[in-house]
């Protein structure tokens, strides 16, 4: 190799630059990254373009130290992976051919560089391949690749014959005895079923910048295979919590091995890193967790502190192999971890940190350093969109995964395929698409639980609780299952969902006994609290949400939905501001404004319209995002300001064109709204049309109003009948609106509704409902002092 590079630094082969010194690749004005190994074997493959690089040289040159069946897979692997980045076929081969069990033969013409030539361009050797045949062979007259005899030999042709088949009886020979060593001395092989443990690099360079960060990078390679499965690191930090360590304690191979066992995980890989000279060196072991056998090692050197990722994403992919992966699988499922993730050794140590941190609030900056050392970063755009979202902060979610999305080819195929999934789910919110790519996910990664989940999700938001409870059911099966916490929160809302309350009462008080606890499931068990009429258990969650951001504001909100749906409206008003404030305490500026919305809506219902619109405008001041501007638009429309209701559904509709809500319950809500506010219910009924198949799902704000709306639609029209149907809707699916004001508002309304049928006596039963539902109703409320009227002229 080394005569090449003195002869020229830069070689040019079929619109290919490369140069020798650097290692970089180009074709045009793009840069393509090779990697070290597949970097050396092209260079040794253009020192003798046209003739023949036994495998054996190769070993020699780029693997002195591996043995035969390790090297085996090295090198199949190294020019799989030149082959890709070369664009080039094993089947078809226009650069690099196969010459079986021999080598490697570059094929097509190579031109250099000269240094020593003012920098001319000349030719250094042709590819062209002389062929002979006899006796139907061919052979190739490359004399790097065959003996035969010198002019003047006398040896007979039957000599020949038996020579051949000496040959041929000796090659055999060697493949057996080559089978058995191989079979007798690889490493031992995981299943499809087991899992791995990372531990901590050990870093021995005194460089900082490689703690947490070569684990992370692992990490990701890793993850893009369909056969390994990683522990996750919501496990890994319920281990921790069990071991009583804290949270971000180093994993040291002790440690990681104890979680290991603990998780039920099979094999633990302890990494490290040490600087030698100028270079890096790296090395991989795989243990059996159990006994402490070792299963696999490899190792890496990387020329300098900038190719350590591609050092570690060599060792990444050898381990794969080692560990059992097919080579096709490997190679199908193997982005550059620097494309994967970043070129930026901090911003990825900056990004490991966030995945670290448990705390969504906390695990922000991280992500925003990340992104700000490399903004072409995607992963960490989308973990920042996804801390965002779980914050309620819909529009920072939206505006980050959008930005992931914009760079998904950049990351291998599981992070790319969440990615989507995730700008289908939340930042075009286009629910079909979402269900595709997260149907997709599971189809390449069956023993993930996160494409079932997210199937779960949208299920219910379609109101398809069966299939949701379906696939929350098959999560359930995986011998990986999700972290417990969200195991039990899809478990407790699909019953809830269904009405099936007694096995969501019971999940939820196991996960009480097995101390599990979030803002979310919290939220679900005060839901069904509130179903089965259990103050007292409403009462402890808000109690025991005090004081924790995220999941106060949270609460204390739903308290005042409660206290709205009893009509005690002073209450409601009063908890709705403390909800505010925490909102505002822990930073999430859109939660505040939705409060403000929810508000808003619940004072034009009771008939106070200009309390509402005061609480209108205070949320779109404080967020535009689309729920809140659903929420503010709808309470304006609903209050009498029919023109700026228009204008904020018209904004809607531009800027959310395939969000699946938007277009098919927000909006048709919303123009039957302001339809009715001009007097024309046929109209509204008409436009409410398109909400039907998703009426009955579950979106986070204001579930079944395009029922509620429609209902008043035909109350508007004189068709009683009608009506009465659609309130009906809503009062048999009373685990869907919960404690929402129109769960309440419902039996007035279908008490109207009889009323006009001339069926008094359900008209009275059902007024009589809602009047002792308000038995401690807040005496000024508009639609109390008109129900109060109605029922009495029914006596």
């Amino acid at each position: 190799m080394d005569d090449l590079k003195e002869a020229s630094h830069v070689v040019r082969f079929q619109g290919f630059e490369l140069n020798l010194q650097t290692g970089e690749l180009r074709k045009g004005w793009n840069r393509i990254r090779l990697q070290d190994q597949p970097f050396k074997v092209l260079a040794a493959l253009l020192q003798r373009p046209g003739q023949l690089v036994t495998r054996e040289e190769l070993r020699k040159l780029i693997w002195p130290g591996e043995s035969f069946g390790d090297f085996d897979h090295a090198i199949n692997l190294a020019v799989a992976k030149l082959r890709g980045s070369l664009g080039d076929s094993a089947d078809v081969p226009h650069l690099i051919e196969t010459l079986p069990r021999r080598g490697y033969r570059f094929i097509a013409e190579v031109t250099e560089q000269n240094a020593h030539s003012g920098g001319a361009v000349v030719s250094r050797r042709s590819a062209t391949r002389k062929v002979g045949q006899f006796g139907g062979f061919e052979l190739d007259a490359d004399p790097a690749i065959r003996e035969l005899p010198q002019s003047g030999s006398k040896l007979p042709r039957r000599f020949w014959s038996v020579a051949t088949i000496m040959v041929l009886i000796a090659a055999l020979a060697l493949s057996v005895v080559g089978y058995f060593y191989f079979h007798h001395t690889r490493t031992a092989k995981l299943t499809d079923k087991d899992t791995i443990v990372i531990a901590d690099f050990t870093n021995t360079t005194g460089d900082a910048v490689f703690d947490q960060t070569l684990r992370q990078g692992l990490a990701v390679q890793l993850e893009q295979s369909p056969f390994l499965r990683l522990v996750s690191e919501p496990q890994i930090q319920g281990a921790l919590r069990l071991m009583k360590r804290a949270p971000d304690a180093r994993l040291t191979p002790e440690i990681a091995r104890e979680i290991c066992q603990r998780t039920g995980g099979a094999a633990m890989l302890d990494g490290s890193v040490a600087q030698i000279g100028a270079q890096y060196q790296l090395v991989l072991k795989a243990m059996n967790c159990s006994n402490g056998e070792s299963l696999a090692s490899t190792e890496a050197r990387a020329s300098n502190k900038n190719h350590v990722l591609d050092a570690l994403g060599e060792l990444a992919s050898e381990m794969r192999g080692k560990l059992g992966e097919s080579l096709s699988m490997v190679q199908k499922f193997d982005t550059p971890l620097e494309q994967a993730t970043t070129p930026s050794l901090e911003a990825l140590k900056a990004y490991s940190l966030g995945v670290r941190t448990t705390d969504f609030a906390a695990a922000v900056p991280f992500f925003e350093r990340a992104i700000g050392l490399d903004p072409n970063f995607a992963m960490a755009y989308g973990a920042l969109g996804s801390c965002y979202f779980s914050l309620g902060e819909t529009r920072l979610a939206m505006e980050n995964i959008a930005k992931a999305y914009a760079l998904r080819d950049r990351v291998g195929e599981k992070e790319k395929l969440g990615i989507e999934s995730h700008y289908y789910l939340f930042g075009t919110g286009n629910l079909e698409k979402a269900r595709q790519v997260s149907e997709l996910l599971t189809q390449i990664y069956p023993r993930d639980w996160y494409g079932l989940s997210e199937l779960g999700n949208i299920y219910a938001t379609f109101g398809q609780y069966e299939k949701a409870l379906a696939a929350t059911r098959e999560v359930l099966r995986l011998d990986m299952p999700p972290p417990p916490t969200v195991r039990y929160v899809h478990l407790v809302y699909s019953y809830l969902f269904l009405n099936r309350l007694e096995e969501a009462r019971a999940m939820g008080q196991e996960a009480q006994t097995k101390k599990v606890d979030s803002a979310e499931l919290r939220y679900f068990l005060y839901q069904l609290a509130f179903l089965q009429n259990d103050a007292e258990g409403m009462a402890q969650y808000v109690a025991s949400a005090a004081g924790k951001p995220g999941a106060e504001d949270v609460l204390l909100a739903t308290e005042a939905d409660t206290a709205a749906y009893a009509g005690r409206l002073r209450k409601a008003r009063e908890l709705t501001r403390e909800a505010r404030a925490s909102a505002e305490r822990a930073g999430e500026k859109e939660t505040a404004a939705s409060y403000e919305a929810n508000a808003a809506l619940r004072e034009a219902h009771f008939g106070n319209a200009s309390e509402s619109r005061v609480h209108a405008e205070a949320a779109l001041a404080r967020s535009t995002g689309r729920d809140v501007q659903y929420g503010a638009a709808l309470a304006l429309a609903l209050a009498g300001d029919a023109p700026r209701a228009q204008s904020l559904a018209d904004d809607l509709a531009k800027r959310f064109p395939e969000d699946t809500i938007v277009q098919f319950n927000y909006l048709p809500t919303l123009h039957a709204e302001i339809s009715l506010a001009h007097n024309n219910s046929p109209k509204a009924i008409e436009g409410l049309q398109a909400a039907i198949p998703y009426e009955l799902g579950s979106p986070w704000w204001f579930p079944l109003c395009p029922v509620y709306v429609r209902g008043a639609a035909y109350l508007a029209a004189h068709q009683g009948m009608e009506a009465t149907t659609e309130f009906a809707k809503i009062l048999d699916h009373r685990q869907i609106v919960v404690n929402q004001p129109i769960g309440a508002l419902a039996h007035l309304q279908i008490g109207r509704a009889y009323a006009m049928q001339a069926e008094v006596t359900k008209a009275k039963a059902a007024y009589q409902d809602f009047l002792t539902l308000w038995k401690d109703a807040d005496p000024d409320i508009p639609i109390l002092k008109q129900a109060k009227a109605e029922y009495a002229k029914l006596q």
